[in-house]
């Protein structure tokens, strides 16, 4: 077990501890990771595939990690600390993999007191001592767990079309061992998450340093029946057919940071490492919805804002706001025959009386206003509609409580077939609202 000033925190939840796991994006040039690639040059992008599953709604990608290369799975998670899989034995084999000395930089960067000192038995990648220690979560149950902190080689394609390479190797990537009990409530065959947050031994950030292209990325999240993409790096936003977003055609926002942590496990005086936005008013079919706007802003505290989740499968709203957005959506929806709630949803109606569009069921757009009037993101039925059982067709938003850590939570589906850029460097936020209005969707997305 790992020696820390640290308490246990198996199958913990929400712990405060002592040092950080989530880090602030530091500069590139504290890595000193070389890439390999099949043309021996580095490759000014690479690419994940992404596939939602059909049980958890849970967006899932693979990658190939070890020596020799293995498939892996993962959930894809906008927050989190890290990559983490499961390292329990049997579950990891590799002859390249390297522990993170307690004393070295990439330990001093994770800003841990934790090192691993007293394993017995044969060495392994989850028993290994003098290793730096980390605290990999499941931010689906919100558990977490110790794990050592470690290297392998990690190798993501540089094409997305026709099919996925050739290969670009980082030979050193650092993520987190987890432990088979953390990968429960996961997508079936998933080993793991893979951050794509603000932290520094995040995908985003290790991937740009290690290949040496921008810090940015581009999500497209797939719906139920299509493949989706994240993007690393400079590519053009080419889909088929002929449609490019390359220049131009997204609206920006800033990325916002909150000043106070938002991980299961962190430390007093951390910085929250996901992705806020300044959402000033919602509206319902063109009409500012009456609620409280303090909630909209972060306070002192960390709480309020509004943030975007890949692990929240629905847009999670604090009761009040929930209560105002659904009595707003129900008054601009009185013509269409309602039917009883389906849960977690309040507002459900006959499947069969509703229309249908280029951009889904017809029914009235949701708007999340930004820094201005003239910059919003608006949500069409595709993105805001669920199908539910007995024919019923549902709003898709789900009351979070009276009182969570964050007002508005941005869920998957409102992001699906919708072209995200998470510029890093810039601290801002690109996005195309829905790619069904330019007659093309997230499987439709071309590289190389």
């Amino acid at each position: 077990m790992p020696h820390s000033t640290k308490p246990n925190m198996a199958r913990s939840s929400h712990l405060v501890v002592s040092t950080a796991t989530a880090l602030l994006l530091l500069l590139l040039s504290t890595c000193s990771c070389r890439a390999a690639s099949s043309s021996g040059k580095n490759p000014t992008a690479v690419v994940l595939p992404v596939r939602k599953d059909g049980a958890t709604s849970q967006y899932v990608t693979s990658f190939r990690q070890r020596t020799p290369q293995t498939p892996v799975t993962a959930v894809l998670d906008l927050g989190g600390a890290t990559l983490w899989v499961d390292c329990d034995p049997g579950s990891y084999a590799s002859s390249s993999y390297a522990r993170v000395p307690c004393a070295s930089k990439p330990c001093r960067l994770a800003r841990t007191a934790a090192c691993a000192t007293s394993c017995v038995g044969a060495p392994s990648p989850g028993c290994l001592n003098d290793t730096c220690g980390g605290f990999p979560e499941n931010t689906v149950t919100r558990v977490a767990t110790g794990g050592n902190l470690i290297t392998d080689v990690l190798s993501v394609p540089t094409t997305f079309r026709p099919t996925p390479g050739p290969l670009a190797a980082a030979p050193a990537f650092l993520f987190a061992c987890g432990a088979k009990f953390l990968t429960e409530g996961l997508a079936s065959g998933a080993a793991g998450m893979a951050s794509l947050s603000r932290a520094r031994f995040a995908l985003p950030t290790q991937l740009a340093a290690t290949f040496r292209f921008s810090p940015k990325f581009a999500l497209c999240l797939p719906s139920t029946t299509s493949a989706g993409v994240v993007v690393f790096g400079d590519a053009p936003y080419a889909f088929q057919p002929g449609v490019d977003l390359s220049a131009g055609s997204l609206l920006y926002t800033p990325l916002l940071v909150n000043n106070v942590s938002t991980a299961g496990v962190s430390s007093k005086g951390d910085k929250s490492t996901e992705y806020f936005i300044g959402v000033t008013a919602i509206k319902v079919n063109g009409r500012v919805v009456p609620l409280n706007a303090t909630l909209l802003g972060i306070d002192k505290q960390g709480v309020g804002g509004t943030k975007l989740s890949t692990v929240a499968p629905y847009t999670v709203l604090e009761t009040s706001i929930h209560r105002a957005v659904t009595d707003a959506f129900a008054a601009e929806t009185a013509m269409i025959p309602r039917v009883a709630a389906v849960a977690p949803f309040r507002l459900c109606y006959d499947g069969s009386k509703v229309g249908s569009t280029r951009v889904g069921p017809a029914v009235p757009t949701l708007e999340l206003v930004l820094q201005n009037e003239a910059t919003s993101w608006v949500v069409f039925g595709a993105n805001s509609m669920v199908p539910a059982k007995g024919g019923a067709l549902c709003l898709g938003v789900v009351d979070g409580g009276p009182a969570p850590r964050t007002s508005v939570v941005v869920g998957g589906l409102m992001m699906e077939d919708n072209l995200l850029e998470f510029d890093l460097q810039r601290s801002r936020l690109g996005f195309s609202s829905s790619l069904l209005f330019r007659q093309t969707t997230c499987n439709n997305f071309r590289l190389g």
